[in-house]
């Protein structure tokens, strides 16, 4: 066929002009064209796509930034959600919008404004001034050439031309904001009377009609998740350390080797007198600071028990004058060499004679040696057993994981072979979902939460790999995953249970409670609402079993619960007394309001709550300003979009 075709090219050449002409006057050449190279797009902006590509690159970078920000930590289940990817198109089309607003109102950025922002960075600063050499090599780490930037930054501030001055010029009106202040800073006292759902417990009655009912209507609130049993192997320093033992002899070695880490080096403690002497001291000055410490210096040689007193008199070091010139125990480079080299030729109570450092004039007196000393072995055997094992465990750690990495390829399908080639246990765990896992009491014995290993099992990096295809559907073995320096895991999934609801035998107890506190919710705050009704009807009348009186405000609320703070500043300030009441969780509680004294003003306070508000007011006015572009450029979201935000995968991800 082939040489047929080699040896009829004309023929073939005419066939294929018949087959090709008709479909562009049938579709156009443009349309076949487009057909052909037209990229699945994600919505339109002023008539130009944000295409599928563009977006799935989006969302791999964002993704990227959150995995390095949180490291181990990095749940993408968590974060790639319908709403972040949502979050994410938003932006890249205020990005286009944005744009496109600048470009047709020929927002540009001069040269000065650009040189400006870009000295203003403290990365390209030297002492506080543009550095030309600093900006390169920055530029030069990321990359970038001075050109390349430049032009970027000059299109992000040209773009940032179009919100910034409404969200700079945002001023909330001072009636406003002090009207707001007033609301904010109104006190009332309140006093309390709570009517707890606990009370009502034992007049609920919960028929078993009532609870198959309940669940009838309500049993998807119990769906169990998609769940797997894994079975993992675990290679950390304990099973690296496993079996070792340690010999007397090499234990002996190491102390013999290491003596000098297992005691305390001989320790000096001395006082001084000093004579100051500045470096540019002229003769007079120096011959006048050696005689005055050539006297002291023969005083306290005559009377070592009296340094002290000598250097309470005489020193002129603030620090330890005061202290009878004590310097405390010295320590390596704690003094200048010639005063280092001093105190370490004195004995004990000896005094030296006048030595010279840039500080001044110094006479060092020891006043306490410590011999060295080492620790006997007994002391410190365990020590030294303990190191000898961590340094062979950790020998033996880089073999096994270089053994496991290969073993639980060999063989796919079993953790078996591994195990036994490193004297590790296969262990087991169930419950084990894609964002968790579940408690003990929907999985049973061998849950995975309530394992040791727990913290490990719900690791995301681990959660990732039981429900990656090759290990969920194939029943293959994970790689390797490591998950700290010293800490691998391999797991492979046993089982898989579906996502279900458990039938109703296992739910009755949790649905009669659920209604019991429901029902005594609901009595509690019937009566509590039937009493606010009496009271608001006849408000001078006694009312018993108020308590608990506070002044609230809305910026002071005293622990008050929301819902009913709201009911209290909501309640009329006159005629007083008032009452307000709301749920309190599973409790009712009705206040009484017995005085209400009115907001007052504090300027200080006036002006960060003006600024916070304006803020706020600038930020509505930019989400004002992108709603009134996406008309203006005609924005239109794909219905391919959908698809892609909710279930996430998208087309180009997965081929």
């Amino acid at each position: 066929m082939f040489d047929f075709i080699r040896n009829h090219q004309r023929w073939m050449q005419f066939i294929l002009l018949i087959l090709i002409v008709p479909t562009f006057a049938f579709f156009g050449v443009q349309s076949y064209s487009s057909f052909m190279s037209e990229e699945p797009k994600m919505a339109t902006v002023n008539g130009k796509p944000i295409t599928q590509r563009e977006y799935d690159q989006a969302r791999r970078d964002q993704l990227d930034q959150y995995r390095q920000m949180m490291g181990a930590q990095f749940d993408p289940a968590l974060l790639d959600t319908p709403a972040m990817r949502q979050r994410l198109l938003d932006q890249m089309i205020n990005q286009r919008l944005l744009a496109a607003a600048a470009t047709d109102n020929h927002f540009s950025v001069s040269d000065e404004t650009l040189r400006n922002t870009i000295a203003s960075n403290p990365a390209v600063q030297d002492n506080g001034k543009f550095s030309p050499e600093r900006y390169r090599a920055a530029l030069a780490a990321q990359g970038l050439t001075p050109a390349a930037f430049e032009a970027g930054l000059r299109r992000d501030l040209a773009i940032g031309r179009v919100l910034d001055p409404i969200a700079q010029s945002a001023r909330l009106p001072a009636a406003v904001a002090g009207s707001i202040e007033h609301a904010l800073t109104e006190t009332r006292h309140v006093s309390t009377r709570r009517f707890a759902a606990v009370d009502y417990k034992s007049k609920v009655q919960v028929s078993d009609a009532d609870i198959q009912n309940w669940y009838d209507a309500n049993k998807q609130q119990y769906q169990v998740p998609d769940q797997v049993q894994a079975q993992y192997l675990v290679l950390d320093e304990a099973a690296a350390s496993a079996g070792i033992k340690v010999s007397d002899d090499d234990i002996a070695k190491y102390y013999e080797q290491n003596k000098s880490r297992f005691g305390q080096p001989e320790r000096r403690r001395a006082s001084h007198i000093m004579i100051k002497l500045a470096p540019d001291a002229t003769d007079a000055q120096r011959q006048a600071a050696r005689a005055k410490a050539d006297d002291i210096a023969k005083q306290a040689a005559a009377h070592p028990g009296a340094f002290a007193e000598l250097a309470k008199k005489y020193s002129e070091d603030a620090g330890s004058s005061t202290r009878g010139g004590d310097l405390g125990w010295i320590g390596p480079g704690m003094l200048t060499p010639a005063l280092q080299k001093a105190v370490d030729a004195l004995q004990k109570g000896q005094v030296s004679g006048v030595i010279e450092s840039p500080f001044g004039l110094h006479i060092v007196q020891l006043t306490d040696l410590q011999p060295a000393q080492t620790k006997p072995l007994a002391e410190v055997r365990d020590q030294i057993v303990d190191e000898i094992r961590k340094q062979i465990a950790s020998s033996r750690f880089s073999d096994m994981a270089t053994k496991l990495t290969s073993l639980v390829y060999d063989q796919r399908d079993s953790l078996q072979p591994a195990a036994d080639a490193l004297g590790l246990k296969i262990r087991q765990a169930g419950g084990i979902t894609r964002t968790g896992l579940l408690p003990q009491d929907q999985t049973g014995p061998g849950s995975a939460s309530a394992s040791p290993d727990s913290a490990l099992l719900d690791n995301p990096r681990v959660r990732q790999a039981l429900f990656s295809p090759e290990v969920l559907r194939d029943k293959q073995n994970s790689g390797v995953i490591e998950l700290a320096s010293d800490t691998m895991l391999v797991v492979r999934v046993a089982a898989n249970t579906p996502a279900h609801v458990p039938p109703l035998d296992q739910l009755k107890d949790k649905i009669r409670a659920r209604l019991v506190e429901t029902r005594a919710a609901d009595a509690a705050a019937k009566a509590g609402e039937q009493m606010l009704e009496a009271l608001r009807k006849t408000p001078a009348a006694p009312a018993d079993g108020f308590g608990g009186a506070a002044d609230v405000s809305r910026q002071n609320p005293q622990n008050m619960a929301r819902p009913l703070l709201d009911a209290v500043m909501r309640a009329p300030a006159a005629p007083l007394p008032s009452y307000a009441g709301a749920r309190d969780g599973d409790d009712y509680v009705v206040a009484r309001i017995d005085k209400v004294e009115p907001g007052k003003s504090d300027p200080e306070a006036l002006t960060a709550l003006n600024q916070q508000l304006s803020g706020a007011w600038g930020q509505a006015e930019d989400e004002a300003v992108l709603k009134i572009l996406r008309q203006q450029y005609k924005v239109e979201i794909a219905p391919e979009a959908n698809r892609i935000l909710q279930g996430g995968e998208t087309e180009q991800q997965t081929s």
